[in-house]
């Protein structure tokens, strides 16, 4: 895959009983913030901004860290918005609704 940017969005949905599934996503969270790469984190899913190499690095630390912690079962939602010849930025999308 290119060097170029995209950004995709990441949702997490714990199928569990053991505690809150917030506190799960919770974890997720710190996981991408530990990552360094740019984010945002909304209500129903975090947005990631990065070259696909970062951002699926990123994808795949989250569920790995899932695993590692014992979470019982997850569903992970993920949309991934590439171009082919140049950078995909979330700012290019929205900056038009900022004032």
């Amino acid at each position: 895959m290119h060097g170029c940017l995209i950004n995709a969005s990441i949702q997490l949905l714990p199928v569990v009983q053991d505690r809150h599934p917030y506190e799960w996503v919770d974890e997720a969270i710190a996981i991408i913030q530990q990552s360094g790469i740019k984010h945002e984190v909304g209500p129903f899913a975090t947005v990631l901004e990065g070259t696909y190499a970062e951002v699926m690095a990123v994808i795949h630390q989250v569920n790995e860290h899932l695993v590692s912690r014992g979470c019982p079962e997850w569903i992970t939602s993920l949309q991934i918005q590439i171009r082919s010849k140049g950078d995909m930025t979330g700012d290019e999308k929205t900056d038009k609704f900022r004032p």
